[in-house]
């Protein structure tokens, strides 16, 4: 028997073994999927709620001294904003998110304001709340704005053009393509999902061939065949790599049919089927990858419970590179393409970004995730090869 042979032999088996466990599969090929669309369409609605309700409703400021500054108040309220008498506390009610915004106008506000010096204004706001972002721009917006008319009146009152006082007129020219706008609002949780999904998508087979035969005794007997090792081994990666595919691909098509029953800026997103099969591409390296380091995780494992306790770090890999960016945003350079997770980060959120990714890039990066799943399948030949492997302890 050569190792063609066997490494189907063992495939088959392992994905038979699989398809009677029905509820495992079923978690496996079902949830993702349907957890997915609800993540996204949830998401997007939420945000788009969010925004909608804090630009467009009346937002009620409570203020310090509003009686000092009638027509500061009343211009605010064209905008939109209405001044209310603020609390005894403010600051501590902003604290305990009673409110998401106030302003404080001094004593001195009069004095000032008819001398024809800077009148002072304060925000009060936490900026540690994420909730007080829009309703802080928006007062501070309206601020300016009545600064702007206030000094530009100021100067007419003096036989002086205002556009004499702006000696700079500065403008913003977003260069960014229409695709890359679309995919900003999901660049962080996108990559990390579907990284995920491909890293750990043969998990439940890996667990079992290995970890579970060896505790239903059943990997011995398989073992004492006259069957080559590396063929075995490779035959239950490739049973588990044909379920991680068919996850990953489950979980595409379901970001397809997400994004387009969505409305708002999840219905934006660039799903065509040629940008669905560039991440599938991207997504194959990291789903070998993973499946060989479980392998070895698993035939390391003495038992199956403490093989599935390595999933709770194995979890955590792929978020590693998103919090990274998020916290140290840095350029892409051609060594990002060679460090695993990382690498199919960049790769994702280039085609997010609908961005063109050079020869160089890819060979980088098919070179060093494919190396690296090779050491990973030679690790975890060496560790069948060991005859204690058999034995549970």
């Amino acid at each position: 028997m050569n190792a063609l042979t066997t490494m189907w032999i063992v495939m088959c088996k392992e994905l038979r073994d699989i398809l009677r466990d029905r509820r495992t599969l079923v978690l496996t090929l079902v949830m993702g999927p349907l957890l997915f669309p609800a993540i996204m369409l949830g998401m997007g609605a939420l945000t788009e709620k969010k925004l909608r309700t804090q630009s467009e409703k009346e937002l009620e400021v409570p203020t310090i001294g509003l009686e000092r500054a009638p027509n500061l108040v009343a211009f605010l309220a064209t905008q939109g904003i209405r001044a209310v008498p603020a609390p005894e506390d403010l600051e501590q009610a902003i604290r305990e998110q009673r409110v998401e915004v106030g302003m404080h106008i001094p004593e001195e506000f009069a004095a000032d304001w008819r001398a024809g010096r800077p009148a002072l204004v304060e925000v009060l706001v936490d900026t540690t709340q994420r909730d007080s972002a829009i309703p802080a721009s928006r007062v501070q917006g309206a601020l300016r704005a009545y600064g702007a008319q206030v000094g530009a009146l100021r100067l007419l009152a003096r036989g002086v053009d205002a556009s004499v006082a702006q000696a700079l007129n500065p403008g913003t020219r977003d260069v960014a393509t229409d695709a890359a706008r679309r995919g900003r609002v999901l660049a962080f949780i996108l990559p990390y999902f579907m990284i995920l999904t491909g890293f750990l998508g043969g998990m439940a087979l890996v667990l079992d061939a290995t970890a579970g035969e060896r505790e239903r005794q059943s990997l011995e007997p398989l073992l004492a065949t006259p069957a080559a090792r590396g063929a075995i081994v490779s035959g239950k990666i490739a049973a588990a790599c044909i379920l991680g595919l068919a996850t990953l691909l489950l979980s595409l098509l379901a970001l397809k049919s997400s994004a387009l029953m969505a409305t708002g800026i999840t219905r934006q997103m660039d799903v065509s089927m040629l940008a669905i099969a560039k991440m599938l591409f991207v997504l194959l390296p990291i789903l070998l990858v993973g499946t060989s380091l479980l392998t070895l995780l698993a035939a390391s494992a003495k038992s199956l419970k403490e093989a599935q306790s390595h999933i709770t770090w194995l979890m955590l890999l792929p978020m590693i590179p998103s919090l990274v960016l998020m916290a140290n945003p840095v350029k892409t350079e051609a060594w990002q393409f060679a460090v695993p997770f990382l690498a199919q980060n960049q790769m994702l959120l280039r085609i997010i970004r609908a961005e063109a990714v050079s020869p160089r890039e890819w060979a980088i990066y098919l070179g060093c995730s494919l190396g690296l799943a090779l050491l990973l399948w030679g690790a975890a030949v060496l560790r069948y090869r060991q005859e204690k492997l058999a034995i549970s302890t």
